[in-house]
């Protein structure tokens, strides 16, 4: 962000289009100050069935997952509620939100009605003893939520939150958090981060990938599975190559050969249902790496989707208040 802005702000600029991510940022950024431009190809428009009353204000290449999973190795140690992650004396691995602030926009997220929704109801599924673990933190997260307007299900999301920031283990990238856990000595770790990390892990005597279960895939789980976000496409406004960078976000958009660098493996599903399908049907992604698909993650999976207008509008309530909880903590 500070390099696109200060490419904008010279005499002449260098950079003709950006890929980027992180919603909250990107609209207050670079959208609300001018220094980019939503170019949106036609046959992208097409694919999605939009008419030019209906274009986005931003163009998202893909969209990512970032999912819960732990270490299996001894199946007596499951988890089938998002709960799970949070009680006492549960310490789950997590990319800190300096090293990666979409991290805080999951948990922005959570307060949004549609998830904090999911929480409540996966919280009634919880058993006696569980509930009681949870529920002062719930009762004490009452009047915050009712303070910065966030509906009835409000305290569900902030004691989620305020759990979950008092208690995870700060990495600085998903890559070490995944090499911990496909060790077959930790037992019991679990994190959250991206799924295409999988393709990553080397077989040896001690590291597998048949040490790692995704959370959401348990029969019966319930709750939130994991968190969605977009990589966005831009121009920029004083682009020096505004066609070429046009002609270039088309080819990643438009055509599989263009998305084929994201489209190979799972956890990345492109925004465009055309290209979506053909990379499905070269790539095999449901067979060849158990991945179920954007659908399944949106509905079964609860996916929490990155919304950058949402994330935008209550940063300085909710966004500030996880800030305060992760300096404490």
């Amino acid at each position: 962000f500070d390099q696109l802005t200060v490419d904008y702000n010279k005499r002449e600029s260098e950079i003709s289009m950006a890929l980027v991510q992180d919603g909250n940022q990107i609209e207050s950024k670079l959208v609300k100050t001018g220094i980019v431009e939503t170019f949106i190809p036609k046959a992208w428009a097409e694919a999605n069935n939009l008419d030019s009353k209906k274009y986005p204000t931003l163009l998202p290449l893909q969209t990512l997952n970032k999912v819960f999973m732990y270490n299996c190795v001894d199946s007596t140690i499951t988890f089938t509620n998002c709960w799970d992650y949070v009680l006492d004396g549960k310490h789950g691995e997590f990319m800190n939100m300096d090293s990666e602030v979409v991290g805080k926009n999951f948990l922005c997220m959570l307060t949004h009605q549609t998830y904090a929704k999911y929480l409540k109801d996966a919280y009634d599924k919880l058993s006696p003893s569980k509930q009681a673990q949870l529920q002062s933190t719930i009762s004490a997260m009452d009047k915050d939520a009712k303070d910065m307007g966030l509906g009835e299900n409000g305290k569900y999301a902030l004691a989620w939150i305020k759990r979950w920031v008092g208690s995870y283990t700060s990495v600085s990238n998903d890559g070490p958090i995944l090499a911990d856990l496909v060790e077959k000595d930790s037992v019991g770790h679990f994190g959250l981060l991206v799924y295409s990390k999988l393709r990553l892990v080397t077989e040896t005597e001690t590291a597998s990938k048949s040490n790692v279960k995704v959370a959401a895939y348990n029969e019966g789980y319930e709750g939130i599975g994991g968190y969605g976000y977009c990589h966005y496409l831009f121009v920029t406004h004083n682009s020096p190559l505004p066609w070429t960078a046009c002609a270039f976000i088309a080819f990643l958009t438009c055509t599989e050969e263009g998305f084929s660098s994201w489209g190979q493996d799972m956890g990345g599903y492109s925004s465009n249902p055309v290209v979506a399908q053909e990379t499905d049907t070269k790539y095999k992604h449901l067979e060849l790496q158990g991945d179920k698909g954007f659908d399944w993650w949106v509905n079964q999976g609860k996916l929490v989707l990155e919304d950058p207008t949402y994330c935008a509008r209550i940063q300085s309530t909710v966004g500030s208040w996880i800030e305060m909880l992760d300096r404490a903590a």
